[in-house]
């Protein structure tokens, strides 16, 4: 039996993702990458930095499996690639799910006390006016 949340994903896949996910830089070229697919300069563009560096964050994001290359003469594009997103999605709303449960747990409480507290002073005020 697999660890709660971690279904057919590895952990160590979950893992790379999140890290992956972890820097700004990297979800910034995904968020470009989901408009379509780009070159290593395309991508280095908008950033300070030079194209060895975007290309060292894509070697992190190729390793995660979020984006993948073709060979195209002398371009290679990047692709983003969707399904460690689609898991990493999936882990994430079991504890969503988790956590809707206990807000409405503590809804549901916060109402019970609510309605004990209003019952005193029904009672103190019909005893007032005796």
């Amino acid at each position: 039996m697999q660890p709660f949340g971690y279904g057919q994903r590895t952990p160590a896949r979950l893992d790379a993702t999140f890290a992956a996910l972890a820097d700004p830089t990297r979800r910034a070229i995904l968020a470009r990458l989901a408009a379509g697919d780009a070159s290593v300069a395309e991508l280095a563009k908008p950033f300070a930095m030079s194209q060895p560096a975007i290309s060292k964050h894509l070697k992190v994001l190729e390793r995660a499996g979020l984006v993948s290359h073709t060979a195209r003469a002398q371009r290679r594009p990047r692709r983003l690639e969707a399904k460690p997103l689609a898991e990493a999605t999936e882990w994430l709303e079991r504890y969503r799910e988790f956590w809707e449960k206990s807000f409405l747990r503590l809804d549901d409480l916060l109402e019970e006390l609510k309605a004990k507290e209003k019952k005193p002073l029904r009672a103190k005020k019909r005893g007032g006016r005796k």
